[in-house]
């Protein structure tokens, strides 16, 4: 019994010590992104990664749930007479909630997987020691513009992911079930406010962007350096900022309904 407290304690310590070497290097980051020279070719290489490789699979993912949506929830509303409610349920479960977390989740497993596993295929091959060697901190070389383009491209995406389920519920309400498409529009509309709902979208997306820079980045920045190691740090990048997206969604709902 005692041993095991024991184990459990040095497990709690070592992650706590974890955390907070993952925090000083997040303080490292924006440091970094405070110093010049901003490196804006690597930036935008970065954000063609990490967004525009992004766009077709939110794309697809947001039609794809905008379809399930309207066709379940009208399924679900029609038994209570309330069909003509169809986008107020879409557009309020899309904005709130499904729009950032499931955009957060498909780019961690697309982009925040690969800038792990290249910053730590970057560790393995002495790429990183090699620049400290000419003087050049491998946190503003490398780190810091992939760790910026996750966090101005997942806002982005999580408003087209917004935007292309609403487009797909319609199609699935009015052209498929017959639904006016009027009354659709109007609900939404009526039901959707900036303030509670829009503006709590955008602040969820962002910090589920800062989330992702920081896991994906320092994991990869911190993995063993060997193959297996980058492996390892590419599985706990993905399972760890997946975890993280849905606690912070759980923690930001909480809060913005006090």
């Amino acid at each position: 019994m005692r041993r095991g407290l024991s184990n459990l304690g040095a497990a709690t310590l070592r992650q706590i010590e974890e955390l907070g070497r993952m925090i000083r290097f997040g303080g490292r980051i924006v440091m970094a992104a405070g110093r010049p020279p901003f490196r804006w070719r690597s930036f935008m290489a970065a954000v063609y990664d990490s967004g525009l490789l992004s766009v077709a699979l939110i794309c697809a993912a947001g039609l794809t749930v905008g379809f399930v949506l309207g066709l379940q929830l009208y399924n679900t509303l029609v038994r209570f007479g309330a069909e003509d409610s169809l986008g107020t349920a879409v557009g309020l479960s899309l904005i709130r909630e499904l729009g950032p977390v499931l955009t957060g989740l498909l780019v961690t497993g697309r982009a925040g997987s690969a800038i792990t596993a290249e910053i730590g295929a970057m560790r393995t091959g002495q790429q990183l020691d090699g620049l400290r060697m000419m003087a050049i901190d491998p946190i503003h070389f490398v780190v810091m513009p992939r760790a910026m383009a996750v966090f101005f491209v997942l806002p982005l995406l999580s408003a087209l992911f917004v935007a292309l389920g609403i487009f797909g519920a319609y199609l699935m309400g009015v052209e498929v079930l017959g639904l006016d498409g009027g009354t659709y529009l109007a609900s939404l509309e009526a039901a959707v406010e900036f303030d509670t709902d829009v503006l709590q979208s955008l602040v969820k997306s962002v910090v589920f962007g800062v989330l992702l820079a920081l896991i994906a980045t320092w994991r990869g920045y911190s993995c063993e350096p060997h193959s297996a190691g980058v492996s390892r740090a590419t599985t706990s990048t993905v399972v760890t900022a997946s975890i993280a997206i849905l606690l912070a969604d759980y923690l930001l709902t909480a809060l913005w309904s006090l």
